[in-house]
């Protein structure tokens, strides 16, 4: 479940959200890597499927994540 740090899954966009937390928290690049890879699992198992299925698709840039999913990266 935990992924290192720029592992590719969700390519740039992930890379964004870990440098993010990373500035905002002060957490190493690996922990913060770890945490956000946690907080996307559970995103994907506890929200309906369809919206779910979209996560993977925001994260890499493949857009896919219109309507609430499309400001989720700001």
């Amino acid at each position: 479940m935990q992924r290192a740090p720029g592992a590719q899954w969700g390519g740039v966009a992930m890379d964004e959200i870990v440098a993010r937390v990373v500035e905002q928290t002060g957490l190493s690049e690996e922990m913060a890597g770890q945490a956000v890879s946690v907080v996307v699992e559970v995103l994907k198992e506890k929200l309906p499927g369809p919206i779910a299925g979209q996560i993977d698709g925001v994260l890499s840039g493949e857009g896919g994540g219109g309507g609430m999913l499309g400001g989720l990266l700001g």
